[in-house]
């Protein structure tokens, strides 16, 4: 694959993109908290393997969010009839973005917790 087709992948890849952002509400949602938990970390001045730790988890949720967008999608080409394993494949790759968020949650607390704590036990004194 030359230049010419390297290129036209990414152009693909960012059309996808644009294309989840425009139309799934949950991916602009997680876009939204990624950048302000980002701005957080950075405001207290979180180490660097801390900020590589949220990169991953952010980069998980938006992931799984895609491959659930391209799903749904595939499964509604294929039949926009219901059929009962129509919805059990969306559930599933909805599941998939459930447990990422799951896991994106417990990454925040662990992180973000013993710092908050400190704020408050110092508030209270």
């Amino acid at each position: 694959m030359g230049i010419k087709g390297v290129c036209r992948s990414f152009s693909y890849a960012l059309e996808g993109l644009r294309y989840a952002y425009r139309t799934q509400r949950n991916i602009r949602i997680h876009t939204a908290v990624a950048a302000a938990t980002l701005a957080a970390a950075w405001a207290g001045k979180f180490s660097r393997g801390e900020i590589i730790l949220l990169l991953l988890t952010i980069t998980l949720v938006v992931g799984a969010e895609l491959v659930n967008t391209a799903i749904e999608v595939t499964v509604d080409l294929i039949t926009p009839e219901y059929n009962r394993l129509a919805r059990v494949a969306k559930n599933v790759a909805a599941a998939a973005v459930l447990v990422t968020a799951g896991n994106a949650v417990l990454v925040g607390i662990l992180l973000f917790g013993p710092r908050l704590l400190t704020i408050v036990q110092a508030l209270w004194h």
